[in-house]
């Protein structure tokens, strides 16, 4: 083939690899992808290989055969079994570690059964070796930044000539082309990862009063990159009062937990030390984080669970609370009526001199307070106008549940499954006072 024809089809692949790659974070998404870009563009046959860790001696590598293909349907089914049997079956002196120690691809243009005969132990993976009969095989490392993720095994049969000279360079590209995709994807991997660990972190148990039950709930996105800035909080202040938190930072990346964490700390604070309502308490934070300059923009409603001596011998119990843009919490009465609880005020981050509202609900006991993120009710394909309705007519159907019932049920049906957003929830049931 001339040099012009291999020079485009080389860049053709390498295009192809870096687009389909580029579509998924999730490595064996992407390394089943590659198999079938490889095949039979390449070969007839490929195995792909990915070290487990980041160890960088020798002998010490975890190595896990993740990716295969075959351009024969009816011969899968071997490759499958052969992946799988073969890391096991490996010598020291395989082809496949040479390639991953060295760095540099290994070629086997011919005698390709005898060669693996040579590497593999007796057993399984040499059989199959015998039924696939491959005549050469070429092993071209995956490697990225310094770093070897793994290794391609291309396999051609006796119908197919071996890759000429002029073809590995080709090959040794677009392996290059795809480990740095991988790796991306690691690296991207591991940063969400730390993000998702730290924003768990800080989603502690509630406190549990005597005479509330307190249930909380967490469930992140679907979509691996979403992690962001979603928490409640439930704490009491040295008055006695219940103070219940809902919020979430705008943004979904490590920098959005980050300001989350922030955020939750001074208002948590602001509350026990200053025994504020819910108005002065968004106040206070807004304009602490206005005067240490952090660039967060979030909605939060902060409710106090409240009671006179008097509401105390009739049996009810106040509800105050301050929203600064968030879904509006939902109340079931002791009847069985579901409330919005309206008053919905300025973002934080937006205006600290913004003047925040109390707003008061007095409710019998047997109420149940529901707080959540807008995860739960909004979707790509619905509106918050019909999210809103449809968290109302499920707090109706399901209002004789326990609570921690009920978190799991609004869980299950509103976001249609693991949903676009992360979704925070925190219930609040007032049992009869003794």
């Amino acid at each position: 083939m001339p040099e012009s024809e291999l020079t485009t089809d080389r860049r053709s692949l390498v295009s192809d690899v870096l687009d389909q790659l580029g579509r998924t974070m999730e490595a064996e998404v992407a390394v089943g992808r590659l198999a079938r870009i490889l095949v039979p563009a390449l070969a007839d046959w490929c195995v792909i290989t990915l070290v487990e860790d980041d160890e960088s001696r020798a002998g010490r590598r975890r190595l896990r055969d993740i990716g295969w293909w075959h351009v024969d349907p009816d011969r899968r089914e071997l490759v499958r079994d052969y992946a799988a049997a073969r890391i096991a079956a490996l010598t020291d002196s395989s082809m496949l570690m040479h390639a991953i120690d060295s760095g540099e691809p290994v070629h086997v243009p011919s005698g390709a059964v005898v060669a693996l005969d040579q590497v593999l132990r007796p057993g399984r993976a040499r059989e199959l070796v015998a039924a696939l009969a491959p005549a050469s095989l070429t092993v071209a490392p995956l490697t990225a930044r310094g770093r070897t993720l793994g290794a391609l095994t291309l396999f051609n049969g006796p119908d197919r000539a071996a890759l000429s000279p002029d073809e590995l360079p080709g090959l040794v590209e677009i392996a290059s082309s795809a480990a740095l995709a991988l790796d991306n994807a690691r690296l991207y991997r591991r940063q969400r990862d730390v993000a998702a660990s730290f924003q768990r972190s800080l989603l502690t148990e509630p406190v549990q009063p005597d005479d509330l039950e307190i249930a909380v709930r967490y469930q992140p996105a679907a979509e691996a990159a979403r992690v962001g800035g979603d928490w409640y909080d439930a704490f009491t202040q040295p008055n006695g009062a219940t103070v219940l938190v809902i919020g979430d930072v705008v943004g979904h990346d490590i920098e959005a937990a980050a300001l989350m964490a922030q955020l939750r700390s001074m208002l948590r604070a602001v509350a026990v030390v200053t025994d504020s309502g819910p108005g002065e308490i968004l106040r206070q934070v807004d304009a602490a984080a206005h005067t240490l300059r952090l660039p967060v923009i979030a909605t939060v409603v902060v409710a106090r669970i409240e009671q006179t001596e008097d509401e105390y011998r009739r049996g009810v119990t106040r509800v105050r609370w301050c929203n600064a843009g968030h879904p509006p919490p939902m109340v079931i009465d002791a009847a069985g009526e579901v409330h919005t609880l309206d008053g919905h005020g300025l973002l934080l981050g937006v205006d600290p001199t913004h003047r925040r509202e109390d707003q008061e609900l007095v409710v019998e006991r047997g109420a149940t307070l529901m707080m959540y993120t807008d995860g739960l009710i909004e979707r790509r394909s619905r509106s918050l106008a019909v999210g809103l309705a449809e968290l109302r007519a499920a707090l109706g159907r399901h209002r004789h549940l326990e609570l921690t019932d009920l978190c799991d049920a609004l869980l299950t049906e509103l976001p249609g499954g693991p949903g676009e957003d992360d979704i925070a929830m925190v219930g609040v049931r007032l049992h009869p006072q003794h």
